[in-house]
């Protein structure tokens, strides 16, 4: 099944039994209108205690950030709740693979809660485990699997991430990913990088952190036979780079970028190192999401700044910087669609599901997985530098 085939299941009703992307909510979700839904979800916190921990990505709706007891980027929040071994149930407020991460980090008794089951990560989904499998075997057959190391972003699944780790690879953040790839390049003579799933992160790290040249950049597209490549493109390349991305990310166009400087020659752009590699060039400033924070945080009051990130950090830091003006690097509005699946009405659901002995939709990785997605993760905290950070 492509990405594109994957069911909408309004508000998480529904089930699809051929992908865990779904889930019949077992009673009423409490209606979206309902004006005491913030009081409910704090009556469900205190009533929980020191039981209940709550994790929300900065991607997240304002109503559902306000009950998060800490806010970041995915690894560091599912780092975060391994901190907090006293806490039974760890709601996850983000995407899928954010609460997968959260379960292979977190002790046995600790249990994973994703407030929606549909909130999925198209970036993520656009690496199956059976095309990478299949990618892996027709590497092989091209005679350049032994050189290759595998390198996927925190953003994947863990079954990816597993695979990673059997294979001797690793795994990065958008912080780190230039010492992941240096690693990854001294592992072989003559190394190759798979780099999975988003294309635009690897290709920018690789040619504005590393030096390496667009030629030496190639993109295997899952859907064509052989990745669409041939043998000697392969044997070529330096970086094989899957062909996904995020579907926020690379919206952003580099023709805004130089309205937006046309209109106002002071203004900074700021952007996340998943856009498009032409809108990277033009940038001011890449990094990843605690970067971009911290640059607005310092920034000078009355200082000019668009950025290209999911448009709810944005709004966030436009209201916690009055001082600045701060726009959203787009003409249009773009959400993070899956993201914002995770609502007030989903998340007084689960919690006050909790609240009456009920854990709803828990997050399980199979112990093999966690083993071999573990190995990877470690790989990384093992790297110099900025490793532990996202």
């Amino acid at each position: 099944m492509s990405t594109v085939d994957l069911p909408l299941l309004p508000l998480g009703r529904g089930r699809d039994l051929d992908t865990e992307r779904g889930v019949e909510c077992p009673g009423d979700l409490p209606a979206q209108s309902d004006p005491g839904l913030v009081e409910r979800a704090r009556a469900a916190k205190e009533e929980l205690g020191d039981r209940l921990f709550v994790l929300g990505h900065h991607y997240q709706r304002d109503e559902v950030i306000q009950f998060a007891d800490v806010t970041g980027d995915s690894f560091k929040l599912a780092r975060d709740a391994a901190a907090r071994p006293e806490a039974e149930f760890i709601v996850f407020c983000g995407v899928h693979f954010m609460a997968e991460s959260a379960d292979i980090l977190t002790a046995p008794h600790q249990q994973v809660v994703l407030p929606d089951l549909a909130a999925g990560c198209s970036m993520a989904d656009m690496a199956r485990l059976a095309q990478v499998e299949d990618a892996w075997d027709s590497l092989a057959e091209a005679g350049v699997a032994d050189a290759v190391v595998p390198v996927t972003y925190m953003n994947s699944s863990a079954d990816i991430k597993s695979f990673v780790g059997r294979h001797g690879g690793t795994v990065c953040t958008s912080s780190n990913a230039e010492t992941a790839l240096e690693w990854a390049f001294e592992q072989k003579p003559d190394a190759k990088v798979l780099f999975l799933p988003d294309q635009h992160l690897g290709r920018n790290t690789a040619v504005l952190q590393l030096g390496l040249s667009l030629e030496d950049c190639v993109v295997w597209n899952p859907l064509l036979s052989g990745g669409g490549l041939t043998a000697e493109q392969l044997r070529d390349a330096r970086m094989i780079l899957w062909r996904g991305h995020c579907s926020v990310h690379g919206r952003f166009s580099a023709d805004v970028v130089d309205e937006l400087r046309a209109a106002d020659p002071d203004i900074q752009i700021l952007v996340h190192p998943e856009c498009t590699h032409d809108v990277v060039l033009k940038a001011d400033l890449i990094g990843s999401t605690e970067f971009i924070i911290k640059t607005i945080e310092a920034a000078p009051a009355g200082s000019s700044w668009a950025i290209g990130t999911e448009l709810n950090l944005v709004k966030r830091l436009a209201a916690q910087h009055p001082d600045k003006r701060i726009s959203f690097l787009d003409r249009n509005v773009c959400y993070c669609s899956t993201m914002n699946r995770i609502d007030l009405p989903h998340l007084v659901w689960a919690l006050e599901s909790l609240v009456s002995g009920t854990v709803v939709n828990r997050i399980e990785v199979d112990p093999d997985t966690t083993h071999w997605a573990q190995v990877a993760l470690q790989r990384m905290l093992d790297l110099p530098g900025r490793s532990h950070r996202d």
